[in-house]
């Protein structure tokens, strides 16, 4: 598969008015890996540190993300002109995985010694660092949602890649490349910002935004529509626990002149909550609702309304919608 095709989703991205405050999420663990070197002579010696430093099968899954996500960039040049795609004959099977096992070893030194990677790298080098610590670790590929045009989509693609590791006898979802930093589209570049919530990801949130290639997560099949269909949540959202209790989709048929009922699991009156309007005007909600541990509101659609809601949270966007008029 074509790099730039995988890479372009891995920037998770976020052009769309996200929040990067994530300090009170920052663990001891953390704070621990930030004072490690920038670099170590090899992938060994780093897995020997961290085996030294942590005991736990947790502790040490989290020092691996933590020190990729704070050490290696994601490298934009790379996703704007992507190397070609290196094919290799082979005779045998086993000089077929032979071959595709040295591409990954290089993947992998590549990504350790250049600090700097698209996703495949990310997640190649937290596989090879979690397995030298005694964790089984697999790399998952498959489709990211990461904006509002993502809302409705006809199908998935794979572009983007993931991990999950084994934790406690519990397969753990893990997004290393979205945890180093985002994309800043006003300055056109990459902004490094790190960002712990996509270790351990509740499988409710991931999903909302990942969809594997296999179209499955530990033998149980997801559900492919709700991926395309749903609306689009933001990391303020999963770190805050702001579950969308309606509406259930992200599409919403309505005529001008209709109101929409949303509710938000974790909100009060003493947020702000607005939205913007097709001319990027906030609009603020009026007349909340304080029920069942949420907020509940209506947004009246009339000529103001774009094709997208967007729903924010004092500085923070938690929800997009798609609106398509009858």
């Amino acid at each position: 598969m074509p790099l730039k095709k995988i890479a372009f989703l891995c920037l998770f991205l976020s052009t769309f008015f996200l929040n990067f405050a994530f300090a009170q999420q920052v663990n001891e663990v953390d704070k621990i890996v930030a004072k490690y070197p920038k670099s170590f002579n090899t992938t060994e010696k780093l897995a020997e540190r961290i085996e030294k430093d942590f005991k736990s099968d947790s502790d040490r899954a989290r020092a691996i993300y933590a020190w990729i996500a704070l050490n290696i960039k994601y490298d934009y040049n790379a996703f704007l002109n992507p190397p070609k795609v290196q094919g290799f004959s082979y005779s045998s099977e086993a000089e077929k995985q032979r071959k595709i096992k040295q591409l990954n070893d290089n993947l992998i030194q590549k990504a350790f010694n250049s600090k700097k990677a698209v996703c495949e790298g990310f997640t190649a080098l937290y596989q090879n660092l979690a397995e030298q610590v005694g964790l089984k670790c697999e790399v998952v590929k498959g489709d990211s949602k990461i904006r509002p045009a993502d809302i409705g989509r006809k199908n998935t693609s794979s572009n983007h890649a993931w991990n999950m590791v084994l934790i406690d006898k519990k397969w753990r979802l893990i997004d290393v490349t979205w945890g180093q930093g985002y994309y800043d589209s006003s300055k056109g570049r990459m902004v490094n910002d790190y960002n712990p919530i996509y270790f351990d990801t509740d499988p409710d949130y991931f999903f909302a935004k990942h969809f594997p290639d296999s179209g499955s997560f530990l033998g149980d099949r997801l559900s492919k529509e709700d991926f395309l269909n749903g609306p689009l949540i933001y990391n303020k959202t999963i770190e805050n626990d702001y579950k969308i209790k309606t509406p259930n989709t992200g599409i919403i048929e309505v005529k001008n002149g209709d109101k929409i009922t949303v509710e938000i699991k974790n909100l009060s009156k003493s947020n702000q909550v607005f939205y913007l309007n097709k001319k990027n005007q906030p609009v603020k909600i009026q007349n909340p609702k304080e029920r069942r541990g949420g907020l509940e509101f209506q947004i009246l659609i009339d000529s103001n309304v774009g094709n997208y809601i967007t729903i924010f949270v004092d500085t923070s966007s938690i929800v997009s919608f798609k609106i398509a008029l009858k």
